[in-house]
């Protein structure tokens, strides 16, 4: 606690000894419960806020476990105005880039109210970039500051440490804090003013007040700055900055592998208009450079290792993403931007709607919309034309299982149909697939050969754990795939390519696709 401050702060540092046994780790975090009689308004974001039932509402006979035990439908609550609705700890799931603040607010008899809010000044100890979903404020009344987990991800994120393995890391501070208002109930005051305090925060990192050794202050720590530029040479033959590009530091490893890392540090900004970023307050080590860029596939690395120490300052000058390309683009489904949230997402069953996500930006958080594929296409599956379909109305968020009279399950295959005005048979065309997230699927090729008992042309194999899809997200990890496609497959005039989504082992079986293009062969 700090004099003069309206909360307090509280840190942990973890350590595994280089004699200690191996050892896993899949989730941590710290956890705050409060009085459900007092804090009944929660608040996640500007739009994501509202009056909450109470815990009890959760507890039978007045609630109704659905699918899995986190889900449970209302059917008798304490307050009748939530009648009917779903509750779920995971329609409440924050980025990490996004999940700064978060909590409650109280009002009494008298009608002051009270807030308490968790505030994370910096996600540089989190695991797995700035991407990675994270549990936060949900019923209970409940805050969480999760550390790691393996949320939206699966088994790529246990942590696992060997025998002989020392590693320590520092997750924190984070700050708990409290204000109030009396006024009268006034929630849009109280969270401003969390808001507020938030970036006060922010700009007070790192702290200067922790007493730990490990635990390294601003003047410890080093900058890196540059600036990015793209070049797609069948958009435009020239370098171009690019504005809102993520660009990172992490441990050194493979094209990508931010997104699985968990045992450093990570520190991400963005290019200004002009592509130019500054990484401030790394912490001295060893790191690559990673970015990605809205609109274009794939990502970046600069596989010189970076070293940072104490009082450093480099700038590594001008940086070029040559994201992959092969040929010019035939045709293209969606937008490389790591999200399936551009695409078809449907309305929920009225039986299982949360009224928070009635009409928002997030209707992609509302309960079973998985189930809502066999309503749309209960006997054909999804057919897309290329040219005649528009992606945001006929393109399902999610290749799903369906679900069969016998309450078994069946795999699925979505056709894309496109004409060609001509063909080189002899030549080498490229189809793109950028997956948004995976879960247990196995996804298979065919092109112009709808016989599913013949080999594909190509399989991802069964790939994914990151039960996205039962836990209301639009993405999870990011899969990219470069599949040839010889011109002897095309035919001039229409063709079909086949997705089968192979596997059926049950409702949350499926993909999330981020974009899809078809490039011909180079010219």
């Amino acid at each position: 606690m700090l004099r003069g401050s309206s909360g307090f702060y509280t840190y942990a540092i973890y350590d595994h000894l280089k004699e200690w046994p191996a050892f896993d780790l899949d989730n941590t975090r710290v956890a705050f419960k409060l009085r459900k009689d007092k804090f009944n308004y929660m608040a996640i974001a500007d739009n994501r806020q509202r009056f909450m039932p109470l815990p009890d509402d959760r507890l039978p006979p007045r609630g109704q476990v659905l699918a899995y035990p986190e889900a449970v439908r209302l059917v008798n609550p304490v307050e009748p105005e939530f009648k009917g609705e779903v509750d779920d700890k995971y329609e409440y799931a924050c980025e990490s880039r996004s999940n700064q603040v978060h909590g409650w607010i109280s009002i009494d008899s008298s009608s002051d109210s009270t807030g308490c809010w968790l505030i994370t000044p910096s996600y540089e100890f989190r695991s797995a970039g700035p991407l990675k979903q994270y549990l936060g404020s949900h019923l209970g009344p409940t805050m969480l500051s999760v550390f790691h987990s393996t949320h939206y991800s699966g088994a790529d994120l246990i942590m696992k440490f060997g025998e002989n393995e020392p590693w320590k890391k520092v997750f924190g501070p984070i700050f708990i804090y409290l204000n109030s208002n009396s006024d009268g109930f006034s929630p849009i005051k109280l969270w401003e003013d969390a808001k507020q305090q938030m970036v006060n925060e922010v700009e007070s990192w790192p702290y200067t007040f922790p007493a730990s050794e490990d635990f390294l202050s601003s003047a410890q720590r080093g900058k890196f700055e540059g600036r990015l530029l793209v070049r797609d040479r069948y958009i435009r033959d020239a370098f171009v900055p690019v504005s809102g590009a993520y660009v990172g530091l992490a441990a050194p490893g493979d094209v990508g592998s931010w997104q699985r890392e968990y045992k450093g540090y990570q520190f991400w900004t963005i290019t200004d208009d002009k592509g130019y970023f500054s990484i401030i307050n790394v912490l001295p080590g060893d790191y690559n450079l990673y970015s990605w860029v809205n609109g274009f596939i794939g990502d970046y690395q600069c596989n010189n290792i970076i070293n940072i120490t104490s009082g450093s300052e480099i700038n590594v000058g001008e940086l070029v993403y040559e994201p992959p390309r092969h040929g010019p683009t035939l045709w293209e489904i969606g937008i490389p931007d790591r999200s399936a949230a551009e695409f078809y997402v449907p309305d929920p069953n009225p039986l299982y709607v949360n009224r928070l996500y009635v009409n928002h930006s997030d209707r992609f958080r509302q309960y079973g919309l998985w189930e809502r594929y066999a309503d749309l296409y209960p006997n054909e599956d999804l057919v897309y034309t290329v040219g005649i379909s528009d992606y945001k109305k006929d393109w399902f968020f999610a290749q799903v299982t369906r679900k069969k009279d016998n309450n078994t399950y069946q795999g699925t295959t979505w056709r894309i149909n496109f004409n060609l005005d001509s063909v080189n048979t002899k030549g080498t065309y490229k189809l793109r697939l950028a997956l948004a997230s995976v879960h247990y699927a196995e996804l298979q090729i065919r092109i112009n050969n709808l016989d599913a008992t013949s080999p594909p042309l190509f399989s991802t194999g069964v790939i994914g754990k990151e039960n996205t899809i039962a836990r209301h997200g639009i993405h999870g990890l990011y899969w990219l795939y470069n599949i040839d496609v010889q011109g002897s497959l095309l035919v001039k005039g229409n063709n079909t390519i086949f997705l089968t989504q192979a596997t059926k082992d049950g409702p949350f079986v499926g993909i999330l696709y981020d974009y899809i293009r078809l490039e011909g062969p180079p010219t």
